[in-house]
């Protein structure tokens, strides 16, 4: 998978608004309510939460990651924010010295269902305001997936440090009543579903595997596995395997397989190690599953609409 483009290199916004982006990911929190565990490494579909929201934002010139160093399948700049935990304005300010271009996204990193499509909303939205942030179903204001003008926001930051003395501890609501912002509205309340609890995790991964969704979810975590972009015409590729093998009933495996051979001719690379690569994808699906079925043995939480206040 490509990295991001070098500092100051010319880039566009998705949807061809001609502006670059950066994006910054605060993922320093302590997950309390997780029992402290590392969430943003936590597996959804096979991928770390912290991997499927940098996916979301491909393009972003640079792409900063505040927090304990974790891997990642994009190249991405570790930052660290002053004092470590010190919540979310530090995190910003620590993640802007990295960044050059105009705007900025900030994104939370917990965002299982977070789309190219409500990143492209939000950086149009930011055209001609200081930023643009995402509303929930419940009519919350989302200030972790949004889009801001870098300047704007560094002179927030200036001012709210020159009156608090500090940004360490200091809730978000501080920053964006210095700011004049649009909203853009997720209805569905699916890019703005967060992961706080062991709760959530077990609806996201559920979600997933729903008929609508699944083969998409699977596809996607496989091309990012093997590190190639391709357009898959998922229907042209059953009906052409359900010909071919008198109606298989197991359409995963088809799609994986086309997937694997693509793979190992474009990087002229062996089968069998890309067929392994995979394998293991698989394994931590079929894990995944089992901890659901432990953890809800009636019938896995569905991934509803919650309300969250700006920190």
């Amino acid at each position: 998978m490509p990295g991001p483009v070098a500092h100051g290199a010319a880039a566009s916004l998705p949807g061809g608004t001609g502006t670059a982006y950066d994006v910054v990911v605060p993922a320093g929190g302590a997950a309390r309510r997780l029992g402290g565990v590392d969430k943003p490494g936590l597996s959804v579909g096979g991928r770390s939460l912290l991997d499927r929201v940098l996916d979301a934002c491909p393009d972003a010139v640079t792409a900063v990651v505040v927090g304990p160093p974790r891997p990642t399948v994009r190249p991405v700049v570790q930052a660290r924010e002053d004092p470590p935990g010190g919540g979310p304005l530090a995190a910003l300010e620590a993640g802007l010295r990295h960044t050059t271009a105009p705007v900025v996204l900030v994104l939370s990193a917990d965002l299982p269902f977070l789309t190219g499509a409500t990143v492209r909303a939000l950086l149009a939205g930011a055209a001609g305001a200081d930023g643009a942030l995402l509303r929930d179903a419940e009519g919350k204001d989302q200030p972790l997936v949004a889009a801001y003008r870098a300047e704007p926001l560094r002179h927030a930051l200036d001012a709210v440090r020159a009156e608090r003395g500090t940004l360490a501890g200091l809730p978000l609501r501080a920053l964006l009543t210095r700011l004049s912002l649009r909203r853009v509205p997720d209805p569905t309340a699916t890019a703005s579903f967060d992961c706080d609890t062991w709760e959530d995790i077990e609806a996201a991964r559920a979600r997933i595997r729903e008929h609508g969704t699944v083969l998409d979810e699977w596809i996607t975590a496989a091309k990012a596995e093997l590190g190639i972009e391709l357009d898959v015409d998922t229907a042209a590729l059953l009906d052409l395997a359900r010909d071919a093998a008198h109606g298989v009933a197991r359409p995963a495996a088809p799609l994986t397989t086309f997937l694997v051979g693509y793979a190992a001719a474009q990087q002229g690379r062996d089968v069998s190690a890309l067929a392994d690569k995979v394998a293991a994808l698989a394994n931590r699906w079929a894990a995944e599953a089992a901890e659901n079925a432990d953890a809800t043995p009636e019938a896995a939480p569905e991934a509803k609409p919650k309300a969250k206040p700006a920190e």
